[in-house]
Formats: structure tokens, sequence, C-alpha cells
């Protein structure tokens, strides 16, 4: 994961617990879910619009 071992991702964890509390950290996991997703859904929508305006780009030159 990103080059991290088990150690590494464990101080993070722990770091990441004492900044926000336990109380925050599921609802900080669920917003960082939601804007990935958000993310990768743009990203497919862009390569759909991209491979549209290739297909109408090929179609006029014939």
């Amino acid at each position: 994961m990103f080059g991290l071992g088990w150690p590494e991702v464990g101080i993070i964890a722990i770091v990441a617990v004492l900044i926000f509390g336990p109380k925050k950290i599921p609802e900080l996991g669920s917003a960082l879910g939601k804007t990935l997703r958000g993310f990768k859904d743009e990203m497919d929508a862009e390569t759909t619009d991209y491979e549209d305006a290739d297909y109408v780009e090929d179609t006029e030159q014939s």
C-alpha cells in the first residue's frame, strides 16, 4: 500500500486517533470514501467522453 509497511501504517493510525479522536475517525473514513468514489466516477465519465469524442472524430474523417 503506497510503499508503506505495517509499522508505518500503525504509526499513522495512532497519530490519526490522537489528532482526531476515536469518534471522528469513522466520519473521516466515510467522507474519504465518498470523495474517492466521486473522483473515480468523474474519471470514468471523462474516459467515456474522450472515447466518444474519438469515435465522432473517426467517423467524421471517413
